[in-house]
């Protein structure tokens, strides 16, 4: 999973690949720093055309400010830019995973 530095970095990830995942979290979130190697291990096999890249909240709070992440972890997946899902808190990997399949099927066949 890809650290990202700034706002462009982000904008054209999205405009280059069909499907994004994006944790939001930060240095000093446990969970954050937790489910940070799960998503990588869970969904790299699972899903690869899917780009998944991590900003870290406590460097880039202006960038976290524009996605409307106020509290950690946040999980955004984008599929041709679009938003598609947005787990914030406390949500299950496997409803993640479930919710990314159905859309990420749709969009390879």
């Amino acid at each position: 999973m890809n650290q990202l530095e700034n706002q462009e970095q982000l904008d054209l990830l999205k405009l280059e690949k069909d499907a994004v995942l994006i944790l939001f979290g930060g240095a000093h979130c446990g969970v954050c720093q937790t489910i940070k190697p799960q998503i990588d291990e869970k969904f790299l096999l699972k899903f690869p055309n899917l780009e998944m890249v991590y900003i870290d909240c406590e460097q880039m709070q202006e960038v976290c400010a524009q996605h409307g992440v106020f509290s950690l972890p946040v999980v955004q997946v984008f599929f041709m830019g679009q938003k598609f899902i947005e787990e914030v808190r406390g949500f299950s990997l496997l409803a993640l995973e479930q919710e990314i399949e159905k859309t990420y099927a749709k969009m390879n066949s």
